[in-house]
């Protein structure tokens, strides 16, 4: 396998994109919604193989302070690979001129980015849309 690697968001099948991301297993995504997302972001990577999306990642970022990178998903069928790594250390090397580089991980996935030299911050907080939901699924904790 070649992939080929691409930064634009032309010609995305956000359909397609959705589906990336149900099958992760990253939940599901309007595709409306990534379309927005990945327009408003500042740095994005999309995978294929043979013209199939196997990989997608994005960052938010200002230019100076802070990049936010969000929504790495991988393929099923092509995890374990060291494509998310590598998607990660793009979307890093991207970043790099940033005083800050934060992640959002899916709970359980923290070892992974470790080994990618991110660490957990103590301060961290947000709001959720769905408050309730973001608890139940471990994203939040309730102190």
């Amino acid at each position: 396998m070649t992939p080929e690697w691409k930064y634009s968001s032309e010609n995305v099948d956000w359909e397609e994109l959705a589906r990336l991301y149900l099958i992760a297993p990253l939940g599901h995504k309007d595709p409306t919604d990534l379309q927005i997302a990945f327009a408003n972001s500042r740095f994005i990577c999309f995978v294929y193989d043979s013209g199939q999306l196997i990989a997608a990642g994005r960052a938010l970022a200002d230019g100076k302070d802070c990049s936010y990178i969000c929504d790495v998903a991988v393929h099923p069928g092509y995890q374990g690979r060291g494509l998310g790594k590598e998607v990660v250390a793009r979307l890093v090397d991207f970043s790099k001129d940033h005083k800050k580089i934060i992640l959002y991980a899916a709970p359980g996935k923290e070892p992974f980015y470790k080994k990618l030299g991110f660490k957990r911050m103590a301060t961290a907080m947000a709001i959720f849309q769905n408050q309730a939901q973001a608890l139940e699924n471990g994203v939040i904790v309730d102190d």
